[in-house]
């Protein structure tokens, strides 16, 4: 599994953990985010069962396992929480961030020890070290309780399925053509996103962040005018549809 930082600013950064070539063929490419601040560290969609063993390796690159006391889930889906278990005997006096709407599915993966703290549809914040991280609503896209996470000092909005793109091979880390990137998105964003009224709501919210990377939890990483290119794209997109 590889990993690179994204950000490094004066009180926290980011890493993405993912463009695995080793998994099962059938085994959908995930990415996995860690954010370190001086004194804590947060990693978000955490990833499948079949994953955990890499990922602890890697975060223990950037970060003392101790300090990793938070988790955030955007939504129930398996490829990203299904390893909840491994973490809740790894890190037992972690927090989870997730939807309140599916601690109950959420649970199946296993949390004896780990808080599970509910995320109102509204959203909220996370607070990690000196930083806040504003959770904003995407409900429905694709998961009728979801949430993406905003970092204004990084300018990074951590979208979750939105963006995604399945692609195979050693694919780069950012989105370098968008016009080419959109046959490796579209069919996704068309069959998995249900709604065309909750994807404007969403694309009036993000519209109002100051947003310089999307980083989506499958494929590449939008960045500069690839950020403002998507969402023009997504907005004309029908979707919902077979």
């Amino acid at each position: 599994m590889k990993s690179s930082v994204i950000y490094e600013g004066k009180h926290h950064k980011w890493v993405v953990f993912g463009r695995d070539e080793s998994k099962p063929e059938k085994i959908i490419d995930t990415n996995q985010y860690l954010i370190c601040s001086d004194t804590e560290s947060m990693l978000l969609d955490p990833g499948g069962i079949e994953l955990f063993s890499p990922m602890l390796t890697g975060i223990l690159g950037y970060t003392d396992l101790k300090n990793l006391t938070t988790l955030f889930a955007s939504h129930q889906d398996p490829d990203i929480i299904s390893s909840l278990g491994l973490w809740d005997k790894t890190i037992p006096n972690a927090k989870l961030y997730a939807p309140w709407l599916w601690e109950g599915f959420i649970r199946h993966f296993g949390m004896e020890n780990i808080e599970f703290m509910p995320v109102k549809d509204e959203g909220g914040e996370i607070k990690l070290g000196s930083n806040t991280f504003r959770l904003i609503p995407a409900h429905y896209l694709h998961s009728s309780g979801n949430f993406n996470v905003y970092d204004a000092e990084a300018k990074i909005l951590m979208s979750g399925d939105l963006g995604a793109a399945l692609e195979k091979g050693d694919v780069p880390m950012f989105v370098e053509n968008f016009a080419e990137h959109i046959p490796h998105m579209e069919y996704f964003h068309r069959r998995w996103m249900p709604s065309n009224r909750a994807k404007l709501n969403w694309i009036s919210r993000v519209k109002e962040l100051d947003i310089e990377m999307m980083a989506p939890q499958h494929g590449r990483i939008f960045k500069g005018e690839a950020v403002q290119e998507f969402l023009t794209w997504f907005e004309k997109l029908d979707v919902g549809c077979a």
